[in-house]
């Protein structure tokens, strides 16, 4: 049994441990652990290529070599934590520092938390999805097999918003009017013009504490916030108009959202149908809804990606904020699956959406085998093709559809907080390849002891 003590009998007999004396024992100990595995899965240098990065001269990114930059986008969704609690485990954690190649002296520790996020900003321009994911399937072949065999499926990545409803979006675009008027008439040195901001402000508190909110209470309350907001874009744009400052791009832009809202509010609620392409969140006005038809959530708001999956690893064939079919990417998802394996496929796995006529006849024509159910009489190996078909669907809903849940509670794929579409896009990318470096990285140590 291990004799336990506590620090204060031996912290007086305690010897230094020196990482520059010890270091090869310390690197084999990151190598052989999940995060050492993920390491050796990844080709650096030609992703580094890919993302076109050079090393930073000035400033905080100068830190981090560009290996270094990529290194952390990693460990972001494999820590799954913020930005701030990533840099504390980065100061304190000799495996995160070997996995960005950056060994921090004794007593040193970066106190600049936003470095994360200035660097996956600088990453985000950069991506090219193609281009990355050619990269590492590239690297990634030799530790692959059944190339010829594909699984297919779409899922939908959450961004982190609270759930919308035509009230709080009014109010929220009525609230920041309201505040940017202030701030105007007080640099203008003009009286503040008069509305009714305040009682419609207790309306709507006493109105979101009920539990209950009846269709003409909550008519009531959609017919006031239009007026108000209507009133307020008008005297935004007068007083924009007599300004000497031009105002800042951001205001326009966010100007011109809000504007929109209120088009797109207003035609739903004099027609009742609801407008294209409706914005759903001012901070993230890319934001969609997708129906998804699932019993828990009817609807999500995110990016919808669709998924290929080649013995295990996935890649990202389409990823869009608007609600799509994937159905109709049955073809490109073919396409990619055999540009990254140079292999024909021959077998795939979808479900009953991709069943259309159109891609019944180029699977036939190409020779690729389905789990559809067929259409028509049954022909002479009906039985084996049944079997078939059942396994091929079994081996979609455990590998395929397990890989989505497993993206989103151990990857931080479940609720993405970043604050931008292209951030999004990036945050989506490293988190569904950290999932495929660490099985490339099992499967390198696997064949390791099995050739030692």
């Amino acid at each position: 049994m291990i004799k336990l003590q506590s620090i204060p009998e031996f912290q007086a007999h305690l010897p230094l441990f020196s990482i520059e004396d010890n270091f090869q024992v310390v690197y084999n100990q990151f190598l052989s652990s999940s995060l050492g595995k993920i390491y050796q899965a990844i080709p650096w240098d030609d992703l580094v290529k890919t993302f076109g990065l050079s090393k930073s001269k000035m400033g905080p990114d100068c830190l981090f070599s560009p290996q270094g930059k990529l290194g952390l986008m990693f460990l972001k969704n494999y820590a799954c934590c913020s930005d701030e609690r990533l840099v504390e485990q980065f100061n304190s954690n000799v495996h995160y520092q070997l996995f960005c190649q950056l060994l921090l002296e004794v007593g040193e520790h970066i106190k600049n938390f936003k470095i994360v996020s200035q660097i996956r900003c600088e990453l985000a321009t950069k991506l090219d999805l193609d281009m990355a994911q050619a990269c590492l399937a590239q690297h990634w072949l030799p530790y692959m097999e059944e190339l010829d065999q594909i699984l297919t499926d779409a899922t939908c990545y959450e961004s982190s918003v609270r759930f919308p409803t035509d009230q709080k979006l009014l109010w929220e675009a009525t609230d920041w009017c309201q505040n940017q008027l202030k701030l105007l008439c007080k640099h203008q040195k003009h009286s503040l013009p008069r509305t009714k901001y305040n009682k419609w402000r207790q309306r709507y508190w006493n109105y979101s504490r009920k539990r209950r909110r009846p269709k003409k209470e909550r008519a009531a309350i959609t017919r006031g916030l239009l007026a108000l907001l209507k009133k307020l874009l008008a005297e935004l744009e007068k007083h924009t108009q007599q300004s000497d400052d031009p105002m800042p791009a951001k205001y326009y832009k966010q100007y011109g959202i809000i504007e929109k809202v209120w088009e797109q509010q207003n035609y739903k609620f004099t027609t009742g149908k609801s407008p294209e392409n409706r914005i759903v969140s001012l901070s993230k006005s890319y934001i969609r809804p997708i129906v998804r038809g699932k019993e828990a959530k009817a609807v999500e708001f995110g990016a919808k990606v669709n998924k290929v999956q080649v013995n295990g690893i996935s890649f990202i064939e389409h990823l869009s904020f608007d609600a799509f079919n994937e159905g109709t990417h049955f073809k490109s998802t073919v396409r990619l699956a055999q540009t990254l394996t140079h292999t024909k496929v021959n077998l795939i796995g979808a479900d009953a959406i991709y069943a259309t006529n159109a891609n019944r006849k180029f699977a036939s024509s190409n020779n690729i085998r389905t789990d559809f159910v067929r259409k028509g009489r049954a022909g002479k190996h009906e039985h084996q093709r049944k079997k078939l078909a059942a396994m091929i669907t079994k081996e979609r809903a455990t590998k395929l559809e397990g890989s989505f849940g497993k993206d989103k509670q151990h990857y931080y794929l479940n609720r993405i907080k970043a604050r931008t579409k292209e951030n999004e896009i990036l945050w989506i990318f490293f988190g569904i390849h950290v999932s495929n470096a660490l099985e490339i990285g099992r499967r390198m140590q696997d064949n390791l002891t099995q050739a030692a």
